[in-house]
């Protein structure tokens, strides 16, 4: 993930709120990143995934929302750091101003791109916990693992296949399944 240009001093809201929409940007302490346009497995995943949690939201009539990329989560101010989670679901509607959700979502799933998986696994993984998410999954397609993170328990990265039926821990009754992810979404087809 390399960064949008030769930084000097760290940018600011306003400078990163003028970036062009077509251009998927994080920004991490400061420092203003460009993002790779998802693959099409990765889009698939994406939309198994919010499809799932919704429906059982909306079934349940709970209050939550589910947003998926690109959609913006402000961890901080100075330093400025912005994320585009993939999947995020958000309990506390007072976080949500209609532009971003201002501090942690509740939830967060990345699906690893194959171009730079230690952003998922150490940068991504680092700033989500110490910002507050209580859960964090990284769905690797290219290994067909889930590492869940639920960092309310200090439980951090079990892993499972995708052979797995996979529960969300901060739902009393949403399991995933992600057999049926993988035959949804063709995966053995594209990897």
């Amino acid at each position: 993930m390399p960064a949008l240009k030769e930084q000097t001093e760290n940018i600011t809201l306003e400078y990163y709120e003028n970036i062009p929409d077509e251009r998927k940007t994080e920004v991490f302490d400061g420092i203003a990143y460009d993002m790779a346009s998802p693959s099409q497995v990765h889009q698939t995943i994406s939309m198994e995934l919010s499809t799932i949690i919704n429906t059982y939201i909306k079934n349940n009539k709970g209050s939550c929302k589910v947003f998926h990329a690109p959609f913006d989560v402000k961890l901080s101010d100075n330093p400025l750091t912005i994320v585009q989670p993939d999947i995020m679901v958000v309990c506390d509607k007072n976080k949500l101003d209609y532009k971003r959700c201002n501090g942690a979502p509740d939830f967060i799933a990345e699906i690893v791109s194959p171009g730079n998986p230690s952003d998922d696994y150490i940068r991504k993984l680092y700033y989500y916990k110490n910002y507050g998410v209580r859960e964090y999954w990284i769905v690797d397609p290219e290994r067909k693992t889930v590492s869940v993170n639920y960092f309310e328990k200090n439980i951090i990265s079990v892993v499972y296949t995708f052979m797995a039926t996979i529960k969300v821990n901060i739902f009393n009754g949403l399991y995933i399944d992600f057999k049926e992810i993988e035959k949804a979404a063709g995966i053995q087809d594209f990897i």
